[in-house]
């Protein structure tokens, strides 16, 4: 039962270390392609050999991207949500476990 209980917390935390260092990896990588796609649309937009329905599409390709970034900033806070959740459940299961080990330790001693 302990190496079961120490499989799944070290599983658990692995995989939350795992996911913050992999998100913070793709926001930098993601931040780096924006800055260079910013530029690009700027000298697009700028140019004078765009055409007005060009113009619009860009437009609402760019409203889009900044939706997407909205909705993974979202993301993220809940995913920090559910993580300060599951260490609040594993406090409480780690407080019951050790009342009922105590409460079992003391049945023993009583014969």
């Amino acid at each position: 039962m302990s190496q079961q209980d120490g499989f799944a917390s070290g599983f658990l935390t692995g995989a939350v270390v795992g996911g913050l260092i992999g998100g913070l990896i793709g926001a930098l990588v993601t931040a780096g392609k924006s800055n260079q796609k910013d530029e690009e649309d700027r000298s697009m937009l700028n140019s004078e050999r765009s055409d007005p329905k060009a113009i619009r599409a860009r437009k609402r390709e760019l409203k889009a991207e900044a939706s997407i970034e909205a909705a993974r900033q979202s993301l993220e806070d809940k995913i920090a949500q559910l993580n300060s959740a599951i260490d609040d459940v594993r406090q409480q299961v780690s407080t019951v476990k050790g009342t009922a080990e105590a409460n079992t330790h003391e049945r023993v001693l009583e014969p």
